[in-house]
């Protein structure tokens, strides 16, 4: 009995030392995961702030006054409103168009249409700015300059119209079909049901695929950069880049303040989307609805045919001509057999050697941040969803805050954080590939989070306990469990991570150094340049490059899904 009780006593301090060190461990992983997110988060956007006021080294609010005494400031806010507003009414009007008619008409190939529809929001931006110059280059009868604040507005418009099509389309399958029978058979029309119906209860998604849009259309530096810069048109974004490339006096201060500036563009379009939607009341079926609701009969085959029109004109032509442009010798002369060469893809792919240095650095920076994101993030929204707390609710608001903010902010908010974390000390991080590689992770983040939530939501609870009864540890639970179930979600958070970050442009125009050069940088520099066939080359380079990645991620994982 002595020997029993001794074992048992043993077994039960053993037991009990267990469990301490595992509640040490979850507590000092927890700390460290809110110390770590306050120092990559939050203490950026602090830094941002407090540079906003400085001067000469002092607390002053002489930048502001300053600034918003300029009549140069003016204009600046000036040109970003009308060409967000503009541009954001544009992807309003055509994401609702393209949703309703795909939702409820009886049009056909609708699956391979979708896919035209958001080749434009897949294709980084500036790349389709650049496909829409050489197609309105190559008809000149067109009469149209890209180069000014509307073509500004039309290519933001044309971009993020996808964003709205595809937070519409959604609700508009869920909006019961009997409400609008009882507006027609009341004697109602169509366009008395679309406006009485149809758009209220819609409202949710239109309003949050129209905010998107507009935080999209304020946040893009490539647009405004490859169009407005020659022309001399100058938004937010685009100010707060030629403020610090600048090298002036209190350049950065006055980059800061005109960051904070368009900080506040964001909020109050955020405060705009809560007003809207605060009373809105959703009623849906707990399905979708894909049958069609309308008959199109005769005029199907015409609607068809202008469906098409447009989405092969948005998506597909101007890609054509940036091709056919990135064969010829010089900028400018025909298209024939004469002038045809593979001269410029000899040049990027063997001569210039910055070419595939960049696929090299975006490739490692998309890898790095994807596998720092699906490890980090999936912890966090693990935390977030199993173990809901104060704690684990302040790190997804602090990871979002990156994410909300315009991507020039954040640049500018890592060049304060990291020349100097500590007064005096420099880690030598900012002016190298790390500060990139920070940066991404900051902003991406979120992205992890949301796809790993949503993926481990799925998964029952039930699961876990029965593997904890059994004396599973937390490794055998997540190797065997959890792991497995998740992991369809999880990747498809970390592809959008990685296709995001291979192509970005916004951060890394201010944060990248010699020998850090990505693909976004190259072409931007090649376009600023005026080196148009070399961009254009490298535009096609990139795009099948993000194909071939794409096809074997996809590839990977339906070959573990087999």
């Amino acid at each position: 009995m002595t020997s029993n009780s001794f074992i048992d006593s043993k077994i039960d301090q053993e037991k009990k030392s267990s469990e301490a060190f595992s509640l040490l461990f979850k507590k000092g992983s927890l700390f460290i995961s809110l110390l770590l997110v306050l120092i990559f988060f939050v203490v950026p956007v602090i830094r941002l702030l407090w540079m906003s006021f400085q001067v000469d080294g002092s607390f002053s609010f002489e930048n502001y006054t300053n600034i918003l005494t300029e009549q140069y400031t003016w204009t600046v806010l000036k040109n970003t409103v009308l060409t967000v507003l503009g541009s954001t009414m544009i992807s309003v009007v055509l994401g609702v168009t393209m949703a309703w008619l795909v939702a409820y008409t009886d049009i056909r190939l609708k699956k391979w249409m979708q896919v035209f529809i958001l080749l434009p929001f897949i294709i980084p931006s500036y790349i389709v700015t650049i496909s829409w110059t050489q197609f309105v280059g190559d008809f000149e009868w067109l009469n149209v300059n890209l180069y000014s604040l509307t073509g500004i507005i039309f290519i933001l418009g044309i971009s993020h119209y996808p964003l709205v099509y595809l937070l519409t389309i959604g609700v508009l399958k869920k909006i019961p079909r009997e409400l609008e029978w009882a507006v027609r058979t009341s004697g109602g029309g169509r366009f008395l049901t679309f406006f009485k119906v149809t758009i209220p209860l819609a409202l949710p998604g239109i309003v949050g695929g129209g905010m998107i849009a507009f935080l999209s259309n304020l946040d893009n530096f490539g647009i405004p950069a490859f169009l407005g810069i020659p022309a001399n048109i100058t938004v937010l974004s685009t100010a707060i880049y030629q403020e610090v490339i600048g090298f002036g006096n209190n350049a950065f201060s006055r980059a800061a303040t005109f960051s904070v500036l368009l900080a506040v563009f964001a909020l109050l379009a955020t405060a705009v989307q809560w007003f809207l939607l605060r009373k809105s009341k959703v009623t849906e079926t707990t399905a979708s609805d894909n049958s069609p609701r309308i008959q199109l009969k005769k005029s199907r085959p015409f609607v068809e045919i202008l469906i098409w029109l447009f989405v092969l004109g948005v998506s597909v032509v101007p890609m054509l001509s940036m091709v056919k442009t990135s064969l010829v010798k010089t900028y400018g002369l025909p298209f024939n057999f004469e002038n045809i060469t593979l001269h410029n893809y000899n040049y990027l792919l063997y001569d210039y050697g910055k070419v595939m240095d960049a696929l090299t650095n975006s490739l490692k920076l998309a890898g790095g941040t994807m596998l720092i994101c699906l490890v980090v993030g999936t912890f966090i929204a693990y935390l977030r969803v199993r173990k809901p707390s104060f704690v684990s609710k302040f790190l997804e608001i602090v990871i979002t805050i990156p994410y909300t903010l315009p991507g020039m902010v954040l640049a500018l908010a890592m060049i304060f954080a990291w020349m100097q974390p500590i007064p005096g000390w420099n880690p030598g991080i900012y002016g190298s590939i790390w500060i990139l590689l920070i940066a991404y992770v900051t902003r991406f983040m979120v992205l992890q989070v949301r796809g790993s939530s949503s993926a481990i939501t799925q998964v029952s609870t039930d699961l876990e306990e029965a593997a904890h009864i059994f004396g599973a540890n937390a490794w055998t639970k997540w190797r065997y469990i959890l792991f497995p179930l998740i992991l369809p979600g999880v990747l498809s958070g970390s592809i959008l991570v990685l296709l995001t970050t291979l192509t970005e442009l916004t951060i890394s125009s201010l944060l990248w150094s010699t020998g850090a050069e990505t693909i976004g940088v190259i072409i931007f520099n090649f376009e600023q340049a005026g080196y148009t066939t070399y961009s254009t080359a490298f535009s096609v380079i990139t795009l099948m490059f993000m194909g071939i990645l794409a096809a074997m991620v996809y590839g990977f994982i339906y070959g573990k899904g087999d």
